[in-house]
Formats: structure tokens, C-alpha cells, sequence
């Protein structure tokens, strides 16, 4: 093999392992942790990360951080909706809405919004419809106030006291010590809860989907009228959600999981 052949090969296998250092970090990196843990020296790191932020697979916050850009969260997006994982994914959604009787489906963490990934839509009459792909505000949805449950204490507050707090419902938290608060007791519980807080009249809870080093990527919820159901009826099916939850936990962990 040649020798520029072999600088290819060991530049791909370094943005590779850029890239799979970034997705897996707990939280954001500097371009120093990068190159001390990946053993790539700094003008090689630097000149690496440059070309991954023009390419928008990664990019830098606020802080001089690297964090992943938005063709990483395209690629993790459509890995999860890929054909091998979308009819395991789909049948326990049905499977779900089924023995609940209402809408059941999966939200992601994009920032400070969750992303409406999949769902099954409940054949009742009177139904909340929010297309796939909706955004929504993780401050009072149950998928995005689990999500913000998850984070440490630092970070969290630090996103809480900047965001609009916008009022969507009647018993949205518009402060953020009851915000705070309410977060704290989640995170005890592993239950995110939305008592008429994004839509009024709505109901919904939602608990963790977790990789196998135990980390949130994604919220499996479910949502009612209250016509229909209150949310401490909603809640009675929360054994039902946790198990659907790791089975689908399990699709993405295991890699004999789910191929078609």
C-alpha cells in the first residue's frame, strides 16, 4: 500500500473517531479533549474539526465546544428510521396504542425542542394530531421535560434560565424555580408528565429509551384528551410503557435486533 493510500486510510479512521467521540460525550468536548483522548495531535485535530464544522457534521458553541452539527442528526435520525429498525419499531407502537387505546409514539432531543419522530395514531374519535417531524418545546411536553431531567444540574439550569418560557396552555410552568422544581421530581421518577402544559385539554406522560450504557436517546410517550382520559388515569399504563421501552432500547443496542 502506498504511502498516501495509508494518510487516507488514517484520516478517515481519525474523522471517524472524531465523530463517534462526539456522539458518545456526556457533554460537550474541546478540541483539546478531543485530541488527548483520540491521541491525534493538535494541528491535526484542529485542521480535522475544521473541515468536519464546514461540512456541518459537527459544529462550535457558544463556548468553544464541539457539539454534533446537523448532518450528524440526520445520519442518527435515519439510522433510526431505516427499514431495519422501522417495522420492530412500528409493531410495538401498535402493540401499545392497542392495549392503551390512545396515541402512543417516540420524540428525540434537538436542543431545547423534541423532534416528533414516529407514532401510531389511536382510531378513536377526538385526537390531537401532530405530524412526524413536528417540533415541539421541551419545557412542556413530558418527552422534553424527561429529557431536561436528564441533564446535569449545571446545564440544566443554565438552559432553563434561558429559555422564553412562553405561556402554551393553562398550567404551563412559566417560572423557572417551579419549572426547576418540577424537573427535580422527574428525575426521581423517570416519568416526564404534561397536565394540560403544551395543549389544552391534553394529557400525556412519557419514560426514557436507553442505549446500552444506560443514556436517554429518545422518549416514549402517550397522550390523551381528558375528555377521554385524566393524566393519573394515563399513568396506571406506565409498566406497559417502561417495558416497550426497552425493547426498543434493544433494537438499537443489539445488532442482531430488528433486521429485516
Amino acid at each position: 500500500m502506498s504511502t498516501s493510500a495509508r494518510e487516507k486510510g488514517s484520516s478517515i479512521t481519525r474523522v471517524l473517531e472524531i465523530i463517534e467521540a462526539v456522539s458518545r460525550a456526556e457533554r460537550p468536548m474541546s478540541p483539546a479533549d478531543l485530541a488527548y483522548q483520540l491521541d491525534i495531535p493538535k494541528p491535526s485535530i484542529h485542521r480535522l474539526l475544521a473541515q468536519l464544522e464546514g461540512d456541518g457534521y459537527l459544529q462550535t458553541n457558544m463556548r468553544g465546544l464541539i457539539v454534533p452539527g446537523s448532518r450528524m442528526h440526520e445520519i442518527a435520525l435515519g439510522v433510526l428510521y431505516s427499514g431495519r429498525f422501522k417495522a420492530p419499531r412500528q409493531s410495538i407502537l401498535q402493540r401499545l396504542t392497542a392495549e392503551i387505546g390512545e396515541t402512543c409514539g417516540i420524540a428525540i432531543p434537538n436542543g431545547t425542542e423534541m423532534i416528533y419522530y414516529d407514532r401510531v395514531q389511536t382510531d378513536r374519535p377526538l385526537q390531537v394530531h401532530l405530524p412526524i417531524g413536528s417540533h415541539t418545546p421541551a419545557w412542556c411536553t413530558a418527552s422534553g421535560k424527561l429529557y431536561l431531567s436528564t441533564l446535569s444540574k449545571e446545564r440544566r439550569q443554565r438552559i432553563i434560565h434561558n429559555l422564553p418560557l412562553r405561556q402554551y396552555a393553562r398550567n404551563t410552568l412559566t417560572d423557572p424555580h417551579a419549572l426547576e422544581a418540577d424537573l427535580l421530581n422527574i428525575r426521581a421518577s423517570q416519568v416526564g408528565t404534561d397536565n394540560e402544559e403544551f395543549v389544552d385539554g391534553l394529557a400525556a406522560f412519557a419514560v426514557p429509551v436507553k442505549d446500552r450504557d444506560g443514556r436517554l436517546f429518545a422518549c416514549l410517550f402517550v397522550h390523551a384528551p381528558l375528555i377521554r382520559k385524566s393524566l393519573d388515569e394515563l399513568l396506571t399504563y406506565t409498566p406497559l410503557l417502561r417495558q416497550a421501552a426497552v425493547e426498543l432500547g434493544q433494537l438499537i443496542s443489539d445488532p442482531e435486533v430488528g433486521i429485516d
